[in-house]
């Protein structure tokens, strides 16, 4: 309860950022954060960001499911530091090659380092590594399109056997038993999932894993490894194709799933609990730094029965080298991750269906990214 009433005081505040990031999208930024101009209330938010020494270009890639809080992200600090950042969001798994090819200032993952990547990452991080930074929070919704069916409630087994092909049709009994009154019909289930290396396949098939044992014995990790299904390229990719197809269902980041059908998630709480901000916030704040030194990954309890805690979370990681940045993009680097990981730049996350990190997390976060070198 403590952490949330922070993180709702966070939020208020964040409102008025979003609104600036809102304004500049009225006036015609582009996606690589150059802006055409810019009203008071925009000029007045961004000129409240701290640039240090940041100037010139930013590289980055990495995941998808938090490219909509980069972008407005970087609205806002563009506009104050007349920096240009192009961050790509071709998935987690690019992201993590591109870091380690030092092709990129920063990337960004749905999932921690692997022991091989960091040893890998010590090539460009000269006398450093790249470290894990919590900086976004996100549900991983379940997306679905069955004519009639506006509510569904769905446990840990039964999406398992969905997503294997176990079931194959939204009129089964294990659906229908936990949809009493809901129509559903005989409509084929067409499940999606994603074509690319994803962190938040990772954090999906981790969730099956941890939740429905029994029923998922395809393991985890970046690459999907189970049976049949079709495949979608990207989070907006696999959003689409819920929209277009009829009896589909796929896992998104929640800012994909606006105007869509999501599936409320019977986690053996007091109620099922639905994707949201707050559920996946509560979610973080159960989670277990597991990161040494000055690496903050976490560890999250995919099998949380705490009343408002959503299941399905992830987290997206800011991954830097803790020393040995490049001397020409370091100032930009830490300017930006310093706004993004302060109250305003955290702020922004609610109004973007993204959860805030807590604030005992985000606190070691801030201290870390002003240790970089």
């Amino acid at each position: 309860m403590k952490l949330q009433r922070k993180n709702r005081r966070a939020l208020a505040l964040g409102a008025i950022a979003f609104s600036g990031a809102l304004a500049l999208t009225a006036c015609g930024s582009d996606d690589t954060g150059n802006s055409n101009g810019g009203d008071a209330t925009t000029n007045a938010q961004a000129g409240s960001i701290k640039c240090d020494d940041a100037k010139g270009q930013l590289l980055a890639d990495g995941s998808s499911a938090q490219k909509n809080a980069i972008d407005a992200w970087v609205k806002q600090f563009s506009a104050a530091c007349k920096v240009q950042i192009n961050y790509k969001g071709g998935g987690s798994g690019a992201g993590i090659t591109a870091f380690n090819q030092g092709t990129v200032a920063f990337a960004g993952s749905d999932s921690a380092l692997k022991p091989e990547e960091v040893t890998e990452s010590k090539k460009v991080c000269s006398g450093g590594q790249g470290i894990d930074l919590p900086m976004v929070g996100g549900a991983i919704a379940l997306a679905y399109n069955v004519e009639g069916v506006d509510n569904l409630v769905l446990d840990a087994p039964t999406i398992a056997k969905i997503f294997s092909g176990k079931i194959k049709t939204w009129d089964d009994a294990a659906i229908k038993k936990l949809n009493p009154d809901a129509k559903l019909p005989s409509t084929k289930i067409q499940a999606f999932h994603r074509s690319d290396e994803s962190g938040t396949t990772d954090n999906f098939t981790k969730y099956l894993g941890a939740a429905a044992k029994a029923d998922w014995t395809y393991g985890d990790g970046k690459a999907w490894a189970a049976p049949g299904g079709q495949a979608a390229s990207g989070s907006s990719g696999v959003a689409q194709s819920v929209k277009q197809t009829s009896g589909a269902i796929s896992y998104m980041e929640e800012s994909y799933a606006k105007e869509m059908s999501t599936v409320a998630i019977d986690t053996g709480a007091a109620e099922p609990v639905k994707a949201s901000s707050d559920s996946a916030t509560a979610a973080i704040a159960d989670a277990e730094v597991v990161g040494t030194g000055k690496d903050l990954a976490l560890e999250i309890n995919y099998n949380t029965k705490a009343d408002g805690a959503y299941p399905i979370t992830l987290v997206t990681y800011e991954i830097v080298c803790d020393k040995g940045n490049k001397a020409e993009t370091l100032p930009t680097v830490k300017a930006f991750l310093t706004y993004i990981a302060s109250e305003e730049g955290q702020g922004i996350l609610a109004d973007n269906s993204y959860a805030p990190i807590p604030d005992e997390i985000i606190t070691k976060v801030r201290t870390t990214i002003a240790g970089l070198s």
